[in-house]
This record gives structure tokens, C-alpha cells and sequence, in this order.
């Protein structure tokens, strides 16, 4: 099956139905001429004349009205898909795939979940959650989030929040105990609570600024997790310091249940940013998340 065969189909049904081209032309809001054309070129293509045409009248040939008993079902088919899609054009609604960074779970997920989907009820959420970077495209993603904007060529990033400020993280029982920390070169001397990536299984290393000059630091911890949330936890539950995005710890930061420490040292990561491939067409459910986030932004911790 070639794909010309499917040209003019449209046009030979339009025809036959009103028996007329200046008919089927005005429905369709083409000139007669170029409707002509459509259905000369798909009678070339087929072999068979598929319409008697006279001054007065069109009509069906033997062939033409068996074809036509054919594949008018597919056109109506492929009109009322059509139809669907405009009616649905401007609304929000269907599957949105987002592919999310785990971090992205507490700041921005978790609080905005429940809200947006009771704004938006046609909308059905799909999140998968993967701390590398995805190919959105390849792998079915409507989008991806990620940490700062170095995107490909070929995406489009959205800003959601503003940066993103790391600390180091102790209850004040682990500290009293230990000691608090002046410099990073301190943290050699104690125990620390390690988060590592998921597929390659690497510790991820500490970022500081010391001196105008960005350091890391790669903790030898007797913990290792594949959270942040839970190397938090951990924190304050006095097993050792942690080094983690601010938001995250806001609440425990709050009740006093863990401090922060090295607070000159701890850079600011850029902030987190939606991609997706192309910014004709963003589908609504798409858009409508993206309007949603930022419109609601002032009550994250981001």
C-alpha cells in the first residue's frame, strides 16, 4: 500500500456524496478546480474512472460506486477522529508522561499532585521517576524535568522555581556529640550520610565553593542511600550530616530537628526546568501543567 493511494479520497467521497463539485468544494472550503483535480489524481492512480461528469451532473460509475461503498466507512472514520482531536484541541486532557529526577517528588510532585489533577480531571498523570538524563522523544515522554538548562538543540526548557541552595545537614544531638564542622576538610573526621545514583550505583560527591574555587568532597559513608529524602532522615535521626537541596529539609529545619552547617561553603544549583521537544503544537495537557506550576510556584519550596 503506497501512501499516494490515500490522496483525494477524501475529495471523491465529498463529490459523490453531493452529487456536485461546486457542492463538495463550498462544504470542504476548496475551489472547485483544485476538488477536481484531487479526485483526476486518484482515478489516474487507480486505473478506473470513478465519476461520470457532464455540464449538469456527476455521477457514480460501477466502479466508482463500489469504491465508494468502501472507503466512505474510513473517511467518516478518519473525519470524526479529526473532529475529536480539534474538539479537544484547546482542552486538557489525556495521558500527560512526565520522566522526573527523584528530587522532583518532594519540591514540586507531591504538593501540586492532588491539586492539579483535581483542576484538571481529564488529565491523567503517568511520573517515572529517573535520576538520569532521559530521551524524552525515544522513550514516549510528553516531558522531562531536570536540574538547570543545558538542554539539546532540538528542546525547549521551562522554567519552574528559583535555584536551588544546598546544605549540609546535622540534628543538634549529632553535633553536640561530634563536634560541628568549620571548613570542609572538617567532614573527613566524621560520619556522613552518602546518597548514590540508582543505575550506576556512584556516590554522588559534595559540592563546595571554598576560597572562589568549587571543591567536592566524596564521602566514605557507612550509610548509602538512593534518596535525598531518606539521607534527611537519616540526619535527623542523629546517624550522621547530610548534604542535600534546603527545600527538602524545610520542615525539620523548622522544628529544630536538624541545623545547617557550612553555610558559606554550600553553591546554589540552577533551577529546575520542564523540556520537551518543540514549542508549536505543546500539546494542552502539556500547557496546562507547565501554567499550573508556575502559577502555584509560590507555594513550593523551590
Amino acid at each position: 500500500m503506497r501512501l499516494d493511494q490515500f490522496s483525494g479520497i477524501v475529495a471523491f467521497v465529498k463529490v459523490a456524496e453531493a452529487k456536485s463539485f461546486t457542492r463538495a468544494a463550498a462544504e470542504l472550503g476548496v475551489a472547485p478546480a483544485s476538488l477536481s483535480e484531487a479526485v483526476k489524481g486518484l482515478e489516474e492512480r487507480l486505473g478506473v474512472r470513478l465519476l461520470n461528469r457532464t455540464t449538469r451532473s456527476v455521477g457514480l460509475t460501477e466502479a466508482g460506486a463500489h469504491y465508494f461503498d468502501h472507503v466512505r466507512p474510513a473517511a467518516e472514520e478518519i473525519g470524526a477522529a479529526g473532529a475529536a482531536l480539534r474538539e479537544t484541541r484547546d482542552h486538557p486532557a489525556g495521558t500527560l508522561r512526565l520522566s522526573l529526577p527523584w528530587i522532583a517528588a518532594p519540591l514540586l510532585i507531591e504538593p501540586l499532585m492532588g491539586p492539579f489533577m483535581d483542576a484538571y480531571p481529564d488529565v491523567r498523570l503517568s511520573l517515572i521517576f529517573d535520576d538520569n538524563f532521559v530521551d524524552i522523544a525515544a522513550q514516549g515522554f510528553d516531558a522531562g524535568l531536570r536540574i538547570g538548562e543545558l538542554l539539546d538543540k532540538d528542546m525547549i526548557g521551562a522554567r519552574l522555581g528559583g535555584p536551588l541552595r544546598t546544605v549540609v545537614l546535622g540534628s543538634p544531638d549529632y553535633l553536640a556529640r561530634n563536634g560541628t564542622p568549620i571548613r570542609p576538610a572538617d567532614l573527613a573526621a566524621h560520619r556522613c550520610i552518602a546518597f548514590a545514583f540508582t543505575r550506576t550505583r556512584a556516590i554522588s560527591p559534595w559540592e563546595f565553593v571554598v576560597d572562589g574555587r568549587q571543591v567536592e568532597f566524596t564521602p566514605d559513608a557507612r550509610l548509602v542511600v538512593n534518596t535525598l529524602p531518606l539521607c534527611i532522615t537519616a540526619a535527623a535521626q542523629g546517624l550522621g550530616l547530610a548534604f542535600a537541596v534546603e527545600g527538602l529539609a524545610a520542615p525539620l529545619l523548622a522544628s529544630g530537628a536538624l541545623v545547617k552547617v557550612l553555610e558559606p561553603f554550600c553553591p546554589t544549583y540552577e533551577p529546575l526546568h520542564l523540556y520537551y521537544p518543540s514549542r508549536r503544537l505543546v500539546p494542552p495537557k502539556l500547557r496546562a501543567f507547565i501554567d499550573f506550576v508556575r502559577a502555584n510556584v509560590h507555594k513550593l519550596r523551590i
